[in-house]
Formats: structure tokens, sequence, C-alpha cells
């Protein structure tokens, strides 16, 4: 028997007997890490919040035979308030769906954790606009895992792209294409949602909050990102209407 502590944030949980829990937690270090919560559904019970979805903390496990159970934690974030508010709250969840889906056992995945409690942290306590922040999530997502959009050259005769010119986002090649290259069925996107994305992947979070509302391509971003995760996002049929 070994005893463990990691930090992580709970993606997913499935009610097991009557008063346990399976957690799925995200740890930056351990990365995905499957633990049994027993007792926790009980109304006086130490690790009622800290088996709930959200919850972010300190998770004191033992690890036996390959099982890890829950023995305590100390609950460091609720994200309580996305909770009174059911569109936030589906987007929240739309997050934590994102982060199950990449995220693997025993793989550290530092820079995917910070951006999910950065983006947790904006939806939850700021008053900023659901969309551009999902879809800064989404163009960072794409990066941590490797397929970041192509968006300063077209992605077929690669000739660079001016900041004034037409261009198409080719989902199956993952980039933008110049007027010439573009073929029917792909999107059109206008200068503005063009240099919105650049300038989100280049400054990071900031571009999120300055940039007006309706340049974020969102739309444009779930369908690439979703396109390339190898299973669907239960809760994204939930998420707000544009």
């Amino acid at each position: 028997m070994r005893q463990t502590e990691h930090t992580a944030i709970v993606l997913r949980y499935a009610n097991y007997r009557d008063n346990d829990r399976m957690l799925t937690l995200f740890s930056p270090t351990r990365g995905r890490i499957e633990a049994l919560a027993r007792g926790c559904r009980r109304p006086k019970s130490a690790l009622l919040n800290a088996s709930e979805l959200f919850a972010l903390g300190d998770y004191e496990c033992y690890e036996r035979g390959g099982r890890m159970t829950v023995t305590s934690a100390t609950l460091i974030e609720t994200f309580y308030p996305l909770r009174a508010d059911f569109d936030r709250l589906a987007c929240g969840t739309y997050l934590l769906n994102l982060a199950e889906a990449a995220v693997q056992p025993g793989e550290p995945d530092q820079e995917l954790f910070m951006l999910l409690l950065h983006t947790l942290s904006r939806l939850t306590f700021s008053d900023q606009e659901w969309k551009p922040l999902l879809a800064g999530f989404l163009l960072h997502y794409a990066a941590c895992q490797g397929t970041k959009p192509r968006l300063n050259h077209c992605v077929h005769c690669s000739k660079r792209l001016t900041e004034t010119e037409q261009v198409y986002f080719d989902q199956a090649e993952g980039g933008l294409c110049c007027h010439d290259c573009h073929t029917q069925g792909q999107t059109a996107v206008s200068v503005a949602q063009a240099r919105w994305m650049r300038h989100a992947l280049e400054t990071g979070a900031s571009a999120w909050v300055n940039e007006p509302d309706r340049y974020a391509p969102f739309t444009l971003l779930r369908g690439f990102v979703e396109s390339r995760v190898d299973k669907p996002i239960r809760v994204a049929s939930m998420l707000p209407k544009e």
C-alpha cells in the first residue's frame, strides 16, 4: 500500500453502491486518476463537497493493487456560482468533458490543467461573455493537443496570408486557406475573426477579454476541435444557442 497526495480537479463522477463514488480526477502531475471515494454521499461525509464536479483540491489517496482510494481531501475551490446559471454550468461541464477526452493516465499535463482552471475561473467569477471564453479555450486546447490551427499561411499553397484578405477555414487540413485555394464547403472567415484567432494565440488570455464578443468564431473552432477528439462530447448539445 502506498500513500500519495495529488492536487486535482474532479472531471466526472459515477455513483457506486449506496454511498460511494468513483471519481475521475485530473492532476497536472499524474494526468487522469480514477479513484474511489468511499462514503462520500453521506450527508456528513468529509468528502461530500470534494466529490462534486468542478471540485479542486488536494486529495490524499492510498494505492493498492493498482487501485486508488481517496482517504481525505482539502478543498481549494468549488466554482460554486456556476450552479446558479444553467448556461454557464453547461459551458463549464463542456470544458471538463474536453479535458477528460484529452488527459491520459500517468501523463502530466500542466499546460492543459492551467488552461482549464483559468477558463473556469473567468467563466465563474467574471461577467465576460461565454463565447469568447470558450473560443479562446478551444484554440489553446488544440495547441496543447498538437493540432494548433495554421493561421498565418495558406494550408494548401503556403502563401503568407495578409491581414486584409478574404480567407477560409479548411477543417480537414487544420487551418486557413486563401481565396485561390478554397473549395466549396469550406467556411468563410471574416478579417476580424482571423485577426481574433491570431491575437488569441499570440497573446494568450488577454485577447479573450479585449476583443469584441462577435469576432470570436466559436462554432468554427468547436467543429474543428470536436472533429479531432476521439469520443463524443456529451454535454455539447446543452451549450447555449448563439
